[in-house]
């Protein structure tokens, strides 16, 4: 069965993080990705643990179904190799510090003149110009900036970092969408471009809400721990056994007196200062220790039984082995089993992409470094062994 980027050949000249997550999930669709990877060691990713016979779990979650080759782009061999690539393919994606590939001789202006139709996918953590642009980033340096860390943890207590590497998460997702935007334009145009993904702007983009709340009215975001600054109650709350999260609907279909019907508090149906969900928000100094007191009384299970029963959105806040065995996730088939052969059968996250027609899942471990050379240079450009072998030789790959 097919897959909706079948055709699309994407040249992958990142590592670590916010770049292979963009790649991985042009893999996931079905584009053919190779990974171009230094001689010594590759992907820094690599020699992240924890390891599975020696193979690295962070590297192997981030690089499943690509291709490996080695290529040295110091090297005048190297970089011929790579240019010749760029001629057969529709993608370049790098992440380099602003400035560097130019210096190699690889950038943009040189690349177009060997593929006019190239779409040249530039990803770093403050973009291609302005003073912070030669500046190297890491995730927790561009959440720190860009102010995420500033908003999240609890009231009064030091910034905290999620716990997800969000900085480079979001930053790989917004640069796969601009691949894509960016190929359908050129199927239509006939001509690629150039695209700059900076991973700061993604986070202030991430953070409109807040952004758009200071800009027009000077108020100031804070952390507000498992809250949601204009809606209440919305946030997770302590049960007998755990914690359940509840996101009451509020507005003009406001449940308001059904949720004090279901936790037994009617005597603040009526309380003049929750009234409103806006009144709520801001009398919640006063309301929250009577819901936290409410709702201690029962389990998380019997808590979303009563609520369900009222239409009343909520959901157990669960720990990551809950959210492996949820039987949701699991008919949704978001754990695929795939074989390495080193580690031999091994389970990771399936994608998230599901089609009519086109059916998106996870099938290849990520590759050993540099399993694909002879395959893409013998295959792609036409090269005999021995002119592999005579490159071994230079340590051009």
């Amino acid at each position: 069965m097919s897959r909706p980027l079948d055709g699309i050949r994407v040249l992958d000249l990142t590592q670590v993080l916010f770049g292979p997550f963009c790649t991985m999930l042009l893999s996931n669709l079905g584009a053919e990705v190779i990974k171009i990877e230094r001689p010594e060691g590759g992907d820094m990713a690599r020699g992240n643990g924890p390891f599975l016979d020696g193979i690295s779990s962070y590297f192997l979650s981030l690089n499943h179904d690509k291709k490996s080759i080695t290529m040295n782009l110091a090297s005048e061999q190297g970089k011929e190799l790579l240019l010749k690539l760029t001629e057969v393919s529709d993608v370049v994606i790098q992440s380099f510090v602003p400035g560097t590939m130019d210096r190699l001789g690889l950038g943009y202006e040189t690349v177009k003149k060997r593929n006019p139709r190239i779409i040249y996918v530039c990803g770093s953590g403050f973009g291609q110009y302005g003073p912070y642009a030669r500046k190297p980033a890491f995730d927790v340096i561009i959440q720190a900036m860009g102010g995420v860390m500033s908003i999240t943890g609890e009231p009064g207590r030091p910034p905290v970092r999620p716990g997800v590497s969000y900085g480079d998460i979001v930053a790989g997702m917004f640069m796969c969408i601009a691949t894509l935007a960016a190929v359908q334009e050129r199927n239509r145009s006939g001509t690629g471009q150039m695209v700059d993904i900076s991973m700061l702007d993604c986070q202030v983009t991430v953070l409109e809400n807040a952004f758009v709340r200071y800009l027009n009215t000077g108020e100031i975001p804070r952390p507000l721990g498992t809250r949601h600054p204009v809606i209440a109650p919305f946030q997770a709350f302590p049960t007998k056994d755990g914690y359940i999260a509840v996101a009451m609907r509020g507005g003009v279909k406001d449940q308001w007196p059904l949720f004090c019907a279901v936790i037994g508090r009617l005597e603040i149906m009526d309380d003049p200062r929750f009234k409103t969900g806006w009144l709520r928000t801001q009398n919640y100094d006063a309301l929250e220790p009577i819901l936290n007191e409410a709702i201690k009384d029962k389990t998380t299970a019997e808590w979303i039984q009563e609520l369900e029963q009222a239409d009343i959105p909520c959901g157990p806040v669960n720990t990551i082995p809950q959210v492996a065995a949820d039987p949701q996730v699991q008919a949704r088939n978001m754990f695929a089993e795939i074989e390495h052969p080193k580690a031999g059968k091994l389970r990771v996250v399936n994608t998230p992409f599901k089609f009519s027609r086109n059916e998106c899942r996870v099938e290849k471990a990520s590759p050993e470094l540099g399993e694909h050379t002879e395959e893409i240079l013998t295959g792609l450009l036409g090269m005999t062994v021995e002119e592999v072998g005579r490159l071994r030789e230079q340590q051009a790959i």
